[in-house]
């Protein structure tokens, strides 16, 4: 999946895997489909130039971000 982002108001292309993981029936006979979204993203290319540290001084927030979504879509 291909798209645009846009965090505190900077817009950066970004392309994540899909992977559909199945349909079916919930349990009032609605029509279901679920997919995985999985991804990663360069805080800094949005602007977020933060830091946060531990009592030790150790870096608790990297630069690297993980997008992972499990997504159920229903059809009414």
């Amino acid at each position: 999946m291909e798209g645009d982002l846009t965090i505190l108001g900077t817009t950066k292309p970004v392309s994540f895997a899909v992977e559909h993981t199945g349909i079916g029936k919930g349990r009032f006979g609605d029509a279901r489909a679920g997919f995985e979204v999985n991804g990663k993203i360069n805080r800094k290319d949005f602007g977020l130039q933060f830091h946060l540290l531990n009592e030790a001084g150790d870096l608790i927030v990297g630069d690297e971000v993980k997008i992972q979504c499990e997504i159920a879509l229903l059809r009414k």
